[in-house]
């Protein structure tokens, strides 16, 4: 089978992305068809594939996987660049659109430049806190009980929960952003040995789901640096949630201010944590790399 496709990045975090409204394939067949094309070396390569789907109550949905098969629940990075395809091939002449990914939608707005996207903003919701959703294994007295201004309580956050990692303790502030994410401060990133780490993290028995991990350093409250670790993908050179778990994190260990430039190895977002509604903005690039035809085995 032939289909059709286009390679797009946000910030390096790239992604193969296929329009599910036209090509379709069957959903056991994805996972492994998912691996192919994500192959640097043997495929088209990327950090996983997204389909662009019809959705029954968003204008699109995201169906996103990772390079190793496995289904994400939700991609920052991936989000911006769906909503730059959509519109840059004539599929919706909105700028306001939603999307939806595992059942949740965002919001988003797009900036076009002589007919084409190049910035995209998200709203991308609420961040999740509890320890028992994001998910991590957090027992009562290392957690922390927050009150925010929304009128919700947290009975147990993993702020700077201590976790051993190669016989070190690191403390580790756990986030959702509809993935979880464990935010680690550290006093250099560049120096990181993020492939003998961050598998350590990924795979730690406090983290049923696995875990992103991102290494942040803080130029000042209002800049940071950050290098991730991908549960299924490994290192790369961007990723928008974790960016965004990474602006309420600061804000929780009183480390940043509630806006921030986050610079990844790929480039820069910005985020902001509207604490009062518990709503994370970020906004940053889209950007078509190529596009192509290639041959599958359904």
């Amino acid at each position: 089978m032939i289909i059709e496709f286009t390679k797009m990045e946000g910030c390096g975090n790239d992604y193969v992305y296929i329009d599910g409204t036209r090509t379709q394939i069957p959903k056991d067949k994805k996972p492994e068809i998912v691996k192919s094309l994500s192959d640097r070396h043997f495929g088209i390569g990327g950090d996983g594939v997204i389909f662009i789907n019809a959705s029954s109550i968003a204008d699109f949905e995201m169906e996103m996987y990772n390079a190793d098969g496995s289904r994400g629940e939700m991609c920052g990075n991936g989000i911006r660049c769906v909503g730059k395809y959509v519109y840059d091939h004539g599929m919706i002449d909105r700028t306001q659109i939603t999307v939806e990914s595992f059942g949740k939608i965002k919001y988003l707005t797009l900036y076009p430049v002589n007919g084409l996207v190049e910035r995209v903003r998200v709203n991308m919701g609420p961040a999740i806190l509890e320890a028992s959703e994001v998910p991590v294994r957090c027992k009562a007295e290392e957690g922390k009980a927050l009150d925010l201004p929304d009128g919700s309580r947290i009975s147990c956050a993993a702020v700077e929960m201590p976790i051993e990692i190669d016989g070190k303790t690191c403390p580790v502030t756990c986030v959702s952003m509809g993935n979880p994410h464990a935010v680690l401060y550290v006093d250099r990133t560049d120096d990181l040995p993020l492939t003998e780490i961050g598998p350590l993290f990924e795979h730690h028995e406090r983290f049923p789901n696995r875990i992103n991990t991102e290494f942040v350093e803080v130029l000042d409250r209002g800049h940071v640096k950050m290098r991730v670790w991908e549960r299924g993908s490994g290192e790369t050179l961007a990723c928008g949630t974790g960016c965004c778990a990474i602006g309420v994190a600061g804000v929780l260990c009183d480390r940043t201010d509630s806006k921030i430039l986050v610079d990844v190895l790929g480039g820069q977002l910005e985020i902001e944590w509207d604490r009062d509604h518990n709503t994370v903005w970020m906004t940053g690039p889209a950007r078509t790399v190529f596009e192509g035809h290639v041959a599958i085995d359904c």
